[in-house]
């Protein structure tokens, strides 16, 4: 017991060494003994760090940054001015001022532009997010490129495994993509093309152009009244 009491102390105090070590250089803490940072990290100046972040391996981060509370980052890099919260991020690059989370997933491969959002429930894999593009909410993105100032709404899932490989998608600069669509990979989406919510895209989009696929809503009035489905009366 007493063996295994030293090792747990001597890990806590290797810790707080490289914790210190960071405030020196301008890291600033939440709780300088609630952080875990491997000692390959490097940390820029002003970068917040708070409670029960883990920073893995050779990761570099910039400046001004803000790793939030419950985050694991492993193996990336990030510009200034990132901001991530509650998130988990492994073997990515993020560029100035992007901002992730909360609860997003950056798999291996995911390249994050400056200014761009990855929101909460979005998990990006092998695909590249542009410039000013975001991505707020429940939503896939997998081996795909993603151009600058893309909006791609809640829903948004790119398929690409067609049950035996793995397919690639691009979408272009300034494109719009509704709720609920599914991007059908490979495609290829231009440059200001928009995709209507609740659309399934399975061939390429012209720039410019507007893709709907969609069974168009019927309204059958006094439906549910003969139907006798009516439960309860005002």
């Amino acid at each position: 017991m007493d063996d295994l009491l030293k090792h747990y102390q001597d890990k806590a105090a290797e810790r707080l060494r490289i914790n210190l070590r960071h405030a020196e250089n301008g890291v600033l803490f939440t709780d300088i003994d609630a952080a875990y940072i491997d000692a390959r990290a490097r940390i820029g100046k002003g970068t917040r760090i708070e409670p029960c972040a883990v920073i893995e391996g050779e990761t570099r981060i910039g400046e001004d940054c803000l790793i939030g509370q419950n985050t694991r980052i492993r193996d990336s890099r990030l510009g200034n001015g990132v901001r991530v919260e509650q998130s988990v991020i492994a073997e990515s690059d993020l560029g100035d001022g992007a901002r992730i989370g909360p609860f997003a997933y950056l798999r291996p491969g995911s390249r994050i532009g400056a200014g761009a959002k990855v929101g909460d429930f979005v998990e990006v894999k092998n695909s590249s997010l542009g410039a000013g593009s975001k991505a707020s909410h429940l939503t896939y993105i997998g081996d795909s490129d993603i151009g600058e100032d893309v909006n791609l709404g809640c829903g948004v899932v790119f398929v690409n495994f067609d049950g035996s490989e793995k397919h690639r998608s691009v979408v272009g600069n300034g494109a719009f993509i509704g709720c609920n669509a599914n991007i059908v990979s490979p495609v290829v989406i231009g440059d200001g093309a928009y995709v209507a919510a609740g659309t399934t895209v399975t061939k390429d989009l012209p720039s410019g152009a507007l893709a709907v696929g969609r069974a168009r809503q019927r309204v059958l009035e006094g439906w549910v009244k003969r139907r006798g489905l009516i439960k309860h009366k005002k």
